[in-house]
């Protein structure tokens, strides 16, 4: 665990002389790209040297137990016990630092929420959603755009497809892919019954051209326009997108951006993703499924959490977390249940690694 801090010091130290250096002040895109690692591995570095630190103390604490004065002793002894106690601490803090991250948990993302069962009410509810993770958004700083957007017959949408972007939005969000529940009393029911209806979300982490490692020889492009019912846009241009890699025969195609150039982003995105699962599917071990099981495949079918309102109850089913502040989750609070998915993602890659 020392060596893992000592390389990541190191690292911290390379990349606090690189922004000294004229080449990268001078350079927009390095500078940004420096600084940006840069603060991510402070935190790391100055844990280091308070470990460090403890370290060095605990040494001479063990050294003083030996003295001849009793009194010195004694006084040794309470502050060994004290600085080991905090080390084990410590080592705990240290063990979730070190745990390897998600490589696209840095990402953007775009996000679609579906309708799903129960007609109208499933319409309202993917509203619902909409709201909350708007509002969520807004307090974390992020920046929601509707890349497209189809409204229910009373109201809320029976799909709707976002673009969400800001420091680490997929770590966030990533958990939401699955079928969401309801269960309440419609505003379309006279008898006061509680129905229960559905949405589906899907988190998509949106991936950067020079992100994407394949053979533009490989990709076979196709522009058509787009179909059935949509936005305002639809049927007037040839802006929908769909992208062959030949290689795999995986297609992909986007007719929800409003222009040609987002439904290239789309579709782009998704055809990564899909090569990129094959790819780990083929190679994927058993420890790699135990951890996607955790935080769902974004199946749709999937039911990852139950919003009851006349119980003001949230459930996760994933985690088993129960939370009576429906009002407040709804309202963008979603940060206890987010963080909830997140300890639990945490505590099954620490265990992964101990295994």
């Amino acid at each position: 665990m020392l060596d893992q801090l000592e390389a990541i010091y190191h690292r911290f130290k390379n990349l606090e002389e690189q922004l000294s250096d004229p080449e990268i002040i001078t350079d927009p895109t390095k500078f940004t790209k420096v600084n940006k690692e840069y603060g991510k591995l402070k935190p790391v570095a100055d844990t280091y040297l308070s470990y460090k630190d403890l370290l060095d103390n605990l040494a001479s604490a063990e050294a003083m137990r030996k003295d001849p004065d009793p009194e010195m002793r004694e006084m040794a002894q309470m502050e060994f016990d004290e600085l080991r106690e905090r080390r084990e601490e410590m080592e705990e803090e240290i063990k979730i630092m070190l745990i390897p991250k998600d490589p696209e948990d840095e990402r953007d993302i775009i996000m679609e929420i579906r309708s799903g069962t129960g007609g109208d009410e499933a319409a309202i509810f993917a509203g619902d959603l909409y709201d909350m993770y708007r509002r969520y958004c807004e307090g974390k700083g992020w920046k929601v755009e509707v890349i497209d957007e189809n409204e229910g017959t009373a109201g809320g949408y029976s799909k709707l497809v976002l673009e969400i972007s800001g420091d680490d939005v997929y770590s966030h969000l990533k958990f939401e892919s699955g079928a969401h529940r309801v269960q309440r009393v419609p505003k379309t029911e006279s008898q006061g019954r509680v129905h229960t209806s559905a949405a589906t979300v899907a988190v998509l982490a949106k991936m950067e051209e020079e992100d994407i490692n394949i053979n533009k020889a490989d990709l076979k492009i196709d522009t058509f326009r787009a179909s059935g019912a949509g936005g305002q846009h639809v049927n007037k241009t040839e802006s929908a997108i769909r992208i062959t890699h030949l290689p795999t025969g995986i297609v992909s195609e986007s007719q929800d951006g409003r222009s040609q150039h987002k439904n290239k982003e789309i579709a782009m995105a998704q055809l990564y993703r899909r090569i990129k699962e094959q790819q780990d599917n083929a190679a994927q071990s058993e420890l790699a499924s135990a951890r996607k099981s955790l935080v769902g495949s974004g199946d749709r079918s999937e039911k990852i959490r139950t919003y009851n309102y006349p119980q003001n109850r949230v459930t996760d089913h994933r985690i088993n977390l129960t939370l009576h502040s429906l009002d407040k989750i709804v309202a963008g609070g979603l940060e206890p249940v987010i963080e909830g998915l997140q300890v639990a993602e945490n505590a099954t890659k620490l265990q992964d690694g101990l295994a």
